[in-house]
């Protein structure tokens, strides 16, 4: 079926490869973490002859050893990518984590993708499918993404498939159920002595023939009468379904005019439904069972994912300009055209050093070539100021991954995907090029972090890798922001949940050798002052030679929110000389940047300096400087100074079932609704404002009370009085600290 790749699944110690881009599928296994995802890419792999019976590639170490597991958890954590050789076609399954903390990895398996498998355990609740995948769902269908949906752990005690595909077709097929419809529905065996029929096989809807696997092997044979009468109902409504997305217009007038439609034209409208995403078949795939080479449904699958999604010729490539910005014609997937590939992940190895993952989407990319890498990156979402980056840097060697071996690759064509080697100034999100003829591609967009760690080195010898080891760390996952606060002297890591926080402080320490701790996350507050108040500062000391001597008078009074310090001079008959004006007012911005009741910035004052003495011999500008500081304190003691909390402004995106619980949350935060608005069908944003130290942990909370379905942005809107009660346990905490 189709053009033919090079290589024959199973080549010992050799990568699969395609010479043409008809030839690849390119696709990304989406799903709620648990639900199989990549003991079902292993299932796949044996069954196309890449691991043997034990599911281990020929140098012993299995499939999912590619993924970085957390030791602890046995979490996949990052996008990790399996090529696979079958039946003449080059697959390239992306295995993405399921776990919310990793969306960046996620989102990078989609952007090199062209086509989408949603896994779905049917040992899961149906609320952790709703979760989980559904705005997965509307951003591939967004971008008219195909998908199809295989469910695993069939044997579980509670499977019920006939109920799970109806939920799904619930939910990714709110707008047309008919076009979220199984393919072929499990057989079950004889039940045991308790009382569990276990699953043995798969019939087919459309050929109406029994796959049997129970011996390991797959069996065909055609289905008894009582087989066919329960297999009626489901193979006429998923006719009717195909029909349906049928470009054939005529079709469905002849199936209702009782025309039998023959197999071949019901597979080929398929396969184009699919190919479209029009059309969403539900599968059902399990591990071989011991000793047997094909899993249940694996072959199934296969077939699908071969002839039914897209080829990359059917996928349009990203806008692309030249890096001053100038457009370009659109991309074609071409071999022959010029070259233009995006770095979808970078990953560090302790040998090899950065490796880059690519998607080729025009021309050949070969080792040893010098290339043009630009781009902004992606750890500033927005780019601004962030300034585009260039360099021509070599090529060093392409290969193709698969467990722990990097099996060498003679070139990547338009539409594969490859690991390219010692590309030192590439960051996730940037384009490669031809040296002569350099382009950008137009970047997609990853989550902004909201979930603050604020760290330090463990000690001495940390403090000396701590900077180069959190850049390291920011450069391989763009979904970490790395930020230096300087009103609270931190150094801030930015995560997307508590989760993500555990894997950058494990990267941190083994591959980079960094030992830090995690202390509290600080707010910048602010001072201020209650109301108008004057003060002198006298400093006069005598000790031997030239002493020090300044005297000034100033009076304080608030301003607006915003407004920052402003310093006047109103001295007149030069009781303070011209020289040591800039001195006094030097000394006042000194004071006010270390702040007076809290050790907090002080804000939104006018200070008027109105008079003062000098010494013609003992006047310096230090003198005046420890006066002009010592002066603003003296006003500070006689009226209340007000602390200052931030305050952002919150917009939360959550189903509308969830808007109640939301605002009553961030009533409970201490923050002020003003107001709603519809974003779609079922979806609505609540807009509020709320204190920056009520929402550390929001992006955790939030998730908690939407059940995962809820996303947030926040920005800085103000600062504003703190509640007294609150002011006070700040001070007390700094009188201790003190």
């Amino acid at each position: 079926m189709g053009d033919k790749a090079k290589t024959p699944a199973g080549a010992a110690g050799r990568a699969p490869t395609a010479d043409r881009p008809s030839a690849v599928r390119n696709v990304v296994l989406v799903g709620h973490s648990g639900s199989g995802k990549t003991t079902l890419v292993e299932a796949l792999a044996q069954t196309a002859g890449a691991v043997n019976r034990a599911g281990r590639v020929e140098d012993g170490a299995t499939v999912s050893d590619y993924d970085e597991i957390e030791h602890r958890q046995q979490r996949s954590v990052q996008l990790s990518l399996v090529p696979l050789g079958w039946d003449g076609y080059k697959i390239n399954l992306l295995d993405t984590p399921g776990y919310a903390d990793f969306v960046g990895e996620l989102r990078a398996g989609l952007r090199a993708a062209d086509a989408a498998l949603f896994v779905v355990s049917a040992a899961q609740e149906a609320d952790a499918v709703a979760a989980s995948t559904r705005m997965i769902w509307e951003e591939c269908a967004a971008v008219g993404m195909p998908r199809a949906i295989v469910v695993t752990h069939l044997d579980t005690a509670r499977t019920d498939f006939t109920e799970l595909t109806a939920v799904c077709a619930g939910l990714f097929g709110r707008d047309d159920p008919d076009a979220v419809l199984p393919l072929y529905l499990p057989v079950r065996g004889a039940e045991g002595a308790d009382g569990h029929a276990p699953v043995t096989g798969l019939v087919g809807l459309l050929s109406e023939r029994i796959f049997d696997y129970s011996s390991g092997e797959r069996r065909e044979a055609p289905p008894d009468e009582a087989q066919r009468e329960l297999i009626a109902e489901a193979r006429a409504r998923l006719i009717e379904g195909i029909i349906a997305e049928s470009e054939d217009e005529t079709l469905m007038d002849r199936y209702l005019g009782g025309e039998e439609i023959d197999l071949k034209t019901l597979v080929d409208d398929l396969e184009k439904a699919v190919a479209r995403g029009a059309f969403h078949p539900v599968l059902a795939a399990a591990p071989a069972a011991d000793g047997g080479t094909q899993g249940l449904g694996t072959l199934e699958l296969l077939e699908l994912i071969t002839g039914g999604f897209p080829s990359p010729l059917e996928h349009e490539a990203p806008t692309v300009t030249t890096p001053d910005g100038r457009s370009r014609p659109p991309l074609t997937c071409d071999p022959e055209g010029p070259l233009v590939a995006e770095v979808v992940k970078t990953a560090a190895d302790p040998y090899v050093g950065r490796i880059s993952l690519v998607r080729v989407f025009s021309g050949t990319l070969r080792p040893d070539e010098t290339v043009h890498v630009s781009g902004h990156g992606l750890a500033d979402r927005s780019h601004d100021g962030h300034d585009l980056h260039e360099a021509d840097e070599r090529v060093g060697g392409l290969t193709s991954p698969f467990g722990r071996q990097q099996r060498p690759l003679a070139e990547c064509i338009a539409g594969d995907l490859a690991c390219v080697a010692r590309l030192g100034h590439a960051e996730t999100g940037d384009t490669v090029s031809a040296k002569d003829d350099p382009l950008l591609m137009e970047p997609w967009t990853m989550p902004e972090p909201l979930l603050p760690l604020a760290v330090q080195a463990h000690g001495k010898a940390d403090e000396d890798r701590l900077s180069q080891g959190l850049a390291r760390l920011v450069a391989e996952d763009p979904t970490l922001r790395l930020e230096q606060n300087q009103d609270t002297r931190q150094v801030v890591l930015w995560c997307l949940g508590e989760a993500h926080q555990d894997v950058a402080l494990e990267r941190l320490r083994g591959r980079y050798g960094v030992q830090v701790d995690a202390v509290p996350y600080k707010v910048a507050l602010r001072e201020t002052f209650g109301s108008a108040a004057s003060g002198r500062g006298r400093h006069v000391k005598q000790s031997g030679g030239h002493g020090q001597y300044a005297i000034c008078e100033i009076d304080v009074e608030p301003l607006p929110p915003g407004s920052g310090i402003e310093f006047v001079d109103k001295v007149v008959g030069g009781a303070v000389p011209r020289q040591f004006v800039p001195s006094v007012e030097k000394g006042v911005r000194a004071q006010a940047a270390r702040g007076l009741a809290t050790g907090h910035p002080l804000v939104d004052i006018r200070v008027t300096l109105r008079d003062g003495k000098a010494h013609s011999v003992d006047s310096s500008d230090a003198a005046f400087q420890t006066a002009g500081a010592l002066a603003l304190r003296e006003a500070a003691a006689d009226v209340p100074v007000h602390l200052l909390e931030p305050v952002a402004q919150v917009d939360v995106l959550v189903p509308d079932e969830y808007v109640g619980p939301v605002m009553s949350d961030l009533s409970g935060r201490r923050g002020r609704v003003v107001g709603t608005d519809q974003a779609g069908p079922g979806r609505t944003v609540v807009r509020a404002e709320v204190p920056e130290i009520e929402i550390g942990r929001y992006a955790i909370d939030l998730r908690s009370i939407s059940h995962g379905t809820g996303r947030f942005d926040r920005t800085y809107a103000r600062h504003e009085p703190m509640p007294p009660q609150l002011a006070a346990k700040v001070r007390e905490q700094a009188e201790k600290g003190s």
